[in-house]
């Protein structure tokens, strides 16, 4: 039996900010929870192959509209409280009141989560209007938090600006307001040219904005993924990138090993160039997440 299970002493829930400033390579796992009318059961089947994976947090998605509010919760608590890792849960503005974002963080602290990724989040499809609700932005909601208690909060960014920002620029000074309202970290949209993040950084700090950056890694391993993420965020996908696709598509196989071959480069390359804080998009799939680590165990010790 583990001893640490529900025992807050035990658990490991440090700040991200801590945890990043160690100055060692971190590697975090993204996971997403169950639909709100869904067994956790499947869940937490995942969450415990991919924490025994050691990773240096994990983090749980909230869901469009904040349709999977309260599994978001319960996930968070799971992985913090019965696997021993750090959680860091998303909080966001759209589907959401002043009410119910008080409500979620009377619920994390009552868990013991301190750590929370701030955002304004995505219009599900159909939704009735383009209001997000009495928090505008995540620098409101991130000011909301802070306000709220002993809150260690994060906020997004996009290495190739938000599809909604009118340019590169004013992207880059809205960040500044993120930051400027309590943000201590980001978390960038996943990318495919590490170029693009390259360039980004410098922007940042040109802009006076230095928090300490995770740098976002998708490991795409069929073709209608990569349709679906390009849609969804607008990503550049290099022609090298593309010709692997195209080459693999047919080959589920061949296409998830070059996909995981491919994610485990782009980290090789980002911490040789000093991005040295990695979030992987899981997408629930541990065995995925697990053979980029394998790949790159002597790395990330």
């Amino acid at each position: 039996m583990n001893f640490c299970v529900r025992f807050p002493s035990c658990v490991a829930h440090m700040k991200i900010t801590d945890i990043l400033s160690t100055g060692k390579v971190t590697v975090s796992c993204e996971v997403f929870p169950p639909k709100a009318d869904a067994p956790l059961e499947n869940s937490q089947k995942i969450i415990r192959e991919i924490a025994e994976l050691k990773p240096s947090f994990m983090s749980v998605t909230y869901g469009a509209g904040g349709t999977t509010q309260e599994n978001t919760v319960k996930i968070a608590d799971e992985i913090q409280n019965v696997n021993n890792i750090t959680a860091l849960a998303h909080l966001t503005c759209i589907g959401s009141n002043k009410e119910n974002i008080a409500q979620v963080l009377n619920e994390l602290k009552s868990h013991n989560i301190t750590n929370i990724l701030a955002l304004r989040g995505d219009f599900p499809e159909n939704w009735p209007s383009t209001d997000p609700g009495e928090y505008r932005y995540a620098s409101e909601l991130t000011e909301a938090i802070l306000q709220s208690g002993d809150f260690c909060v994060g906020g997004a960014c996009y290495p190739e600006g938000h599809t909604e920002a009118k340019s590169l620029q004013s992207d880059i000074e809205y960040l500044k307001v993120k930051v400027d309202s309590g943000c201590s970290f980001l978390t960038t949209q996943m990318f495919f040219d590490n170029n693009i993040l390259y360039n980004f950084m410098f922007r940042m700090l040109k802009n006076g904005v230095d928090v300490p950056v995770v740098a976002g890694i998708m490991p795409v391993t069929n073709a209608r993924q990569l349709a679906r993420i390009h849609t969804l965020s607008n990503a550049t996908v290099p022609p090298r990138f593309r010709a692997i696709v195209d080459r693999f598509a047919d080959n589920a196989d061949a296409m998830k090993q070059a996909g995981i071959a491919y994610a485990t480069e782009q980290i090789i390359d980002l911490v040789a160039n000093g991005i040295t804080h990695i979030n992987i998009y899981t997408m629930n799939k541990p065995d995925i997440a697990g053979r980029i680590m394998s790949n790159l165990s002597e790395i990330f010790k």
